[in-house]
């Protein structure tokens, strides 16, 4: 056994070694050992940021071959879950897989009647944004409801749920936190307690957000305690993002806060019985809670009966859902447990990223006009954010820098995208911008104009579709590499000012 041991660690001293001398270009902006970053390389806008400590973990574990969801998935659900401070996290095999669990377990029938999602029940969303925020809304069976967004912040214009709201038909609302700038909770949340609504909370640009308010309103809503690790004193409560809804989800494809490769997760904020019924969703619609290779957790195996099964039936073959098999792989969790103990530090270097550019491209805003976080009405370099009247805040974690081109400049949003494209810097729009406008969703209102409704005219949504692009803030950004982005943006707005 002690030569099957140091043969073991002789493969992982070999594989750290490996990673150390291939894989230098991907380590953390300040790592001493990074490899400089040469003039005329590309600047991704996200991707990958990790050391041979993530490699050794996914061969250490690829060795030990279990390969399914095992030890290393339930540590990491279960060291998210005390991150987050929620009742339970569930892994998955991408984000967009952890909003297809989400809004499937609300349609249980193990749920209270009046609040369990049927079809062509209702679920408010916003237009712009992510296409699976959106998607199994109507995979399930149900009704989006779009409200519009706000251009600024790239947000769900909250004051349009009421207007969105149908008594006895809507049920849930579901949006994303989007760029790593979360929406307005307090005004959601009032909104969802007023009507008994569920509230799913996307976070998968958002791992690492705040959110806070002042505590009377916090405790009105039904929160007293912050999230482990965050502190505003008595007078109020601080949250992450992702714990302040029903249930939330999580996304680790590369470009976002950590990664597995490939993977995401569910988080049940405080309900057990959301997070049986998730979980019966996410391995195969069984009633079985056991992990794969355990059986008979219960000590009941031999003696339910459920359905029309036979007394007796195998627990482990008894379905109470029509569910699917979304469960990542062991090796994933191995290198997502590194990655989670590298969190608080990628979480700072985002915030100093999008201050970095901010700062730098200040003199630009005769031309650009940049994002602000929700409640904040404005920036400067001295002094940060100013806030709202509301008396709530918020900390963005940002998954990208937001700007826009003004209407009074003489260039459009695609003639910047093509000069950051032509100096090979990573941009990308807000996504799928207003989604009504894809393809998708085009053919899905002309075949059946009755699975869609929309809640005004979408002129934010329209705005952000056609003026906004956004650049990269994660933690593999350097100094230089941020500063060759900045240059290249002012050297571009200088040119057409001198033309002018």
């Amino acid at each position: 056994m002690s030569d099957i041991k140091a043969l073991k660690d002789e493969i992982l001293r070999l594989t750290r070694e490996y990673s150390r001398q291939v894989h230098s270009c991907f380590r953390p902006a300040d790592d001493p050992i990074r490899e400089p970053w040469k003039s005329g390389s590309p600047i991704p806008y996200a991707g990958r940021v990790f050391t041979e400590d993530e490699v050794a973990a996914a061969v250490g574990s690829t060795l030990d071959f279990w390969l399914t969801l095992g030890n290393e998935g339930e540590s990491f659900q279960n060291e998210l879950a005390e991150f987050m401070g929620v009742r339970k996290s569930l892994l998955v095999n991408s984000g967009s897989s952890a909003n297809l669990v989400a809004i499937s377990a609300l349609t249980s029938y193990k749920l209270p009647e009046n609040r369990r999602i049927k079809p062509g029940d209702e679920v408010i969303t916003v237009a712009a944004g992510f296409p699976t925020t959106v998607a199994p809304i109507v995979q399930i069976g149900a009704v989006p409801v779009f409200i519009d967004a706000d251009p600024i912040t790239g947000n769900a214009q909250c004051d349009q749920l009421q207007s969105a709201y149908t008594p006895g038909v809507t049920k849930a609302v579901m949006m994303a936190h989007a760029l790593g700038n979360p929406f307005d909770l307090a005004t959601t949340l009032s909104f969802c307690r007023k009507y008994d609504l569920w509230l799913i909370e996307d976070n998968c640009d958002a791992l690492g957000c705040s959110y806070s308010m002042p505590r009377p309103q916090a405790e009105s809503l039904g929160f007293s305690q912050n999230s482990p690790g965050l502190d505003e004193g008595p007078d109020r409560v601080i949250r992450w993002t992702g714990t302040w809804g029903d249930i939330s989800t999580q996304s680790f494809y590369p470009p976002h806060h950590l990664t597995m490769g490939e993977g995401g997760a569910v988080n049940i904020v405080s309900d057990q019985k959301l997070k049986v019924i998730a979980e019966s969703f996410r391995d195969w619609g069984r009633d079985c809670w056991c992990p794969s290779g355990i059986d008979n957790t219960c000590n009941k195996r031999f003696d339910w009966q459920l359905g029309e099964l036979p007394a007796g039936y195998d627990h482990k073959y008894t379905y109470s859902h029509l569910g699917y098999n979304l469960k990542p792989l062991d090796p994933q969790a191995a290198i997502g447990r590194i990655q989670l103990n590298r969190l608080p530090e990628f979480i700072e270097a985002r915030k100093k990223n999008w201050e970095t550019l901010r700062k730098g491209l200040s003199g630009s805003s005769e031309f650009i006009e940049f994002s602000l976080p929700t409640h904040a009405t404005d920036w400067s370099e001295s002094c940060g954010f100013s806030w709202d009247k509301s008396g709530c805040r918020t900390d963005c974690s940002w998954f990208g820098f937001k700007i826009a081109v003004r209407e009074s400049a003489d260039f459009s949003r695609t003639d910047l995208a093509r000069e950051l494209d032509e100096h090979k810097i990573g941009n990308r729009m807000l996504f799928g911008g207003n989604l009504l406008r894809q393809p998708a969703f085009v053919q899905l209102r002309s075949d059946r104009p009755e699975s869609i409704r929309v809640v005004g005219d979408m002129c934010g949504s329209d705005e952000i579709m056609n003026t906004t692009l956004f650049l990269g803030t994660f933690p593999g950004l350097t100094s230089t590499q941020l500063k060759f982005e900045i240059d290249v943006i002012n050297n571009f707005i200088s040119e057409r000012r001198i033309e002018k």
